[in-house]
């Protein structure tokens, strides 16, 4: 009868381990609970960024560096539990650009998926393949992957703010990463402003149409007006959602989906007085107030929002939301590529 096999010492055993480390290898069962831990734990913490504050950051760097130099003057926003990464969540980066009149962001292009949501002034534009759309609070405008793309703002306007949302940590993830610079620092204008939007943008499109960039709406610029316009007429028609109030997300009009493959964005209007059931899901979600203000509580942490603000709530931390006055709220997450891949999930309550 074969005998039964004895346990290890202790001792023999982190000898095996040295042995086999020699090898490149090591023991699946010595980090298996963190590998597969029983619910989401992320190093991503709650954060808050009152725009007031760092305002004066953002403008001072209009000093310290021009757009030309820097290419994109950005100022990173990042989790106070990922210091130094320059990542928001595990799987997005987030910045606030500046730039200023008379300035130009040189054209360029890269394998990350972009969006903008302007924050603060008018004016400035975006191109994108050789098309223009003028900034204005509240937008929420693409830049799909590998799309040339710079940014300018006429000489006599006023300096222009957005939030940059990318994809940068899920391609580096895959060493998907690429970019190159546009020969001349601007691309030509090749449609007029607007092209896309009559093009795909009113319950219409060409017959056999081509989506020009790829599994990314056609539509790379969703003016405020629209967005809020609608969420309005929702506010008058039904009763808001427990967890969300009134809550949509930006689509491709070709495919009914999300807008972009990789980010979910979504708008949500609070009515006043509004305070929502607890809410948690898998994809860490960043939000900045374009009306408003009310209290985010976030796991343990309550933040006190206002207009310009920026907030993060980390994957499958509850968050709740209360509405001193009424609310309007941007957001984006990686909840796109999470449901491509079948890994999202959510819990009410």
């Amino acid at each position: 009868m074969a005998s039964v096999p004895k346990p290890s010492s202790e001792a023999a055993r982190q000898a095996f381990y040295q042995r086999m480390d020699r090898d490149n290898l090591a023991p699946l069962w010595e980090v298996l609970h963190a590998l597969v831990p029983p619910q989401p734990h992320s190093p991503c913490k709650p954060g808050y960024w009152n725009y007031q504050a760092i305002r004066p950051y953002i403008m001072e760097s209009g000093l310290a560096i021009t757009a030309r130099e820097a290419v994109r003057r950005v100022l990173i926003l990042e989790n106070p539990g990922m210091r130094g990464q320059s990542c928001i969540t595990r799987s997005l980066y987030c910045g606030l650009q500046l730039i200023l009149p008379g300035e130009i962001a040189p054209s360029h292009r890269h394998t990350q998926s972009a969006l903008r949501f302007i924050v603060e002034g008018s004016g400035a534009y975006t191109a994108v393949n050789g098309e223009r759309t003028v900034m204005h609070p509240g937008d929420f405008i693409i830049t799909p992957a590998w799309t040339w793309h710079d940014h300018g703002n006429p000489e006599g306007g006023e300096p222009v703010v957005w939030m940059d949302g990318l994809d940068i940590p899920i391609l580096a993830l895959f060493d998907a990463q690429f970019a190159e610079n546009y020969p001349e620092e601007t691309q030509p204008v090749t449609a007029c402003e607007g092209t896309s939007r009559a093009r795909y943008g009113s319950n219409l499109a060409p017959l056999d149409p081509v989506a020009p960039f790829g599994k990314t709406s056609p539509i790379f610029s969703y003016p405020y007006g629209r967005s809020r316009e609608a969420l309005a007429a929702l506010a008058k028609n039904g009763d808001p959602d427990p967890c969300h109030g009134w809550k949509m997300q930006f689509t491709n009009p070709l495919s009914g989906g999300p807008a972009m493959p990789t980010i979910g964005a979504f708008i949500q209007l609070l009515p006043q007085g509004f305070r929502s059931m607890p809410y948690r899901s898998t994809d860490a979600t960043i939000y900045s107030v374009a009306e408003g203000a009310g209290n985010a509580r976030i796991g343990d942490e309550t933040f006190s929002f206002g207009p310009k603000d920026t907030f993060v709530a980390p994957s499958w931390l509850p968050l709740q939301l209360d509405a001193m006055e009424e609310c309007v709220l941007f957001s984006y997450s990686d909840r796109s590529a999470q449901q491509a891949l079948g890994l999202w999930r959510e819990r009410r309550g």
